[in-house]
């Protein structure tokens, strides 16, 4: 496999630090509301990257953290007077039910960044031990960004670039050495969440967490960190600078970072109106088309979200859904007998498909050509089996599919109804009744009703199927 490493700006072979092994740190939400858009499509990226290595062999150490201390967690649960762990709580719940829906695996962790006080204390200890770091006159800890000569080397920022900002969430600092140094410890606030330290009571600076989480999981210099793009800088040049300035060992081979989302060709934006939740957008679109949709351009390169374009992923999926039923139909039918020349030469297709897929996927993850090579196969499938093909082929061509649309996630929901509600299956099974007795009237207005309630039925061969609109 080659990734693109934002490290050296270059796309690089894969080679893991331990052989079969690969650890992957993923940054995850900040727990103060439900996740947005352009939050999932990283999420949805690197649960795709991870399924791609577990195909390849490797066993994947995956692992997302949440932030669950924050200036905007404090200010969300003193509004609604509660505890930020109470906050916290609600929208971890919230976020897997979120992450499920779009068929985002729970990470192999997730730890929270309040659970590791104590080795976020002992990195920060070790970063003043070594002049990495100072106590500032407030109580506040900061790195001392001049002590580290390698600062900026992900983000190709310069001394002006970092004297302009490159610090902590929007506090107002006064007692830095250098504008450029950022805060790894906060002395408490009236009526703040604290822990004690050498310091004082205090809580962790935002970056710190996620380089103490990492090492507690992954080692001290572990394979792959992930994110979006936002976090490049001063996020993650910040966790290099910490976690390097205390260890003195590099702190992660390959960098990987996801490309924008706009909406109708905007950026996101609360002021613009075009700011949606995946709990909104689950609303109206089914979260899988979603998936998809996401999936269909390059990680790296922006994305546009429009209804055209979930709309066409609806189709897509709709498609493959199709095709993946149909080939259960026929493997309940089909017989065990020899296959034919044909049947050979189509099974063997198969497998150059699942090449081809392979080497899309490894192309720094090309999901966009990996879904291409799924709809050719789709088609080879459609006109190669019918009912008297062997089971022998209809069980290959499953697999095939199978494996290719389980790396990507899509085609997860079981054959059957889909969690349709049953008032609408016993629409359904109405209008199948007046089919029947050929009362096509009858049978148009309850299509209707069906409609109205976010389905829609379409007539084959097998009977009636029953989908979620978008």
């Amino acid at each position: 496999m080659k990734v693109f490493n934002s490290l050296t700006r270059r796309k690089e072979e894969f080679v893991p630090i331990r052989e079969g092994h690969v650890g992957i740190y993923a940054c995850g939400p900040t727990v103060y509301d439900f996740f947005h858009i352009g939050n999932a499509r990283p999420f949805i990226t690197f649960d795709v990257l991870r399924r791609q290595l577990e195909r390849e062999g490797y066993d994947v150490t995956f692992v997302q953290n949440f932030t669950d201390i924050d200036d905007k967690m404090i200010r969300r649960a003193n509004q609604e007077g509660i505890t930020v762990q109470q906050l916290a709580d609600r929208f971890i719940a919230e976020y897997y039910t979120d992450a499920r829906a779009l068929g985002i695996r729970p990470a192999t962790v997730h730890p929270r960044a309040t659970e590791h006080i104590a080795q976020i204390i002992a990195l920060v200890q070790k970063l003043i031990d070594n002049n990495h770091a100072y106590l500032g006159s407030n109580g506040d800890v900061y790195y001392r960004v001049s002590a580290f000569p390698g600062y900026g080397k992900l983000s190709g920022q310069n001394m002006e670039e970092r004297e302009m900002g490159a610090s902590e969430r929007l506090d107002v600092e006064t007692d830095k050495e250098n504008p450029a140094d950022f805060v790894l410890w906060k002395a408490q606030k009236p009526g703040e969440p604290a822990w004690e330290s050498p310091w004082g009571m205090g809580r962790p600076g935002w970056h710190v967490e996620c380089s103490a989480m990492s090492m507690t999981y992954l080692g001290e210099t572990f394979d792959i960190h992930c994110g979006g793009k936002d976090l490049l800088f001063p996020h993650h040049e910040n966790e290099i600078a910490q976690s390097e300035g205390a260890t003195g060992k590099p702190y992660v081979h390959y960098w990987m970072h996801n490309g924008f989302i706009n909406v109708d060709n905007q950026k996101m934006s609360k002021s613009l109106n075009n700011f949606f939740t995946v709990r909104d957008i689950s609303k109206e679109y089914d979260l899988e088309a979603v998936r998809l949709f996401m999936l269909s351009a390059h990680y790296r390169s922006p994305i546009n979200f429009s209804r055209d374009q979930i709309a066409a992923a609806n189709a897509s999926l709709q498609r493959l859904y199709t095709a993946r039923d149909q080939m259960l139909f026929l493997q309940k039918n089909a017989s065990e007998k020899p296959e034919t020349e044909e049947e050979k030469a189509f099974i063997d297709r198969l497998g150059t498909y699942e090449k081809r897929f392979d080497e899309a996927m490894d192309d720094d993850l090309n999901t966009a050509d990996a879904i291409g090579v799924i709809f050719e196969t789709v088609r080879d499938i459609n006109s190669s089996l019918n009912s008297d093909s062997s089971l022998a082929s209809v069980r290959s061509a499953m697999k095939s599919f199978s494996d290719m649309t389980g790396v990507l996630g899509v085609v997860q929901r079981e054959a059957g109804d889909g969690g349709i509600p049953e008032n609408v299956k016993s629409l359904a099974d109405e209008r199948a009744e007046a089919r029947k007795a050929r009362d096509w009237k009858k049978s148009d207005e309850i299509r209707e009703q069906i409609k109205a309630l976010g389905y829609t039925v379409e007539d084959t061969a097998q009977g009636q199927k029953l989908r979620k609109m978008i």
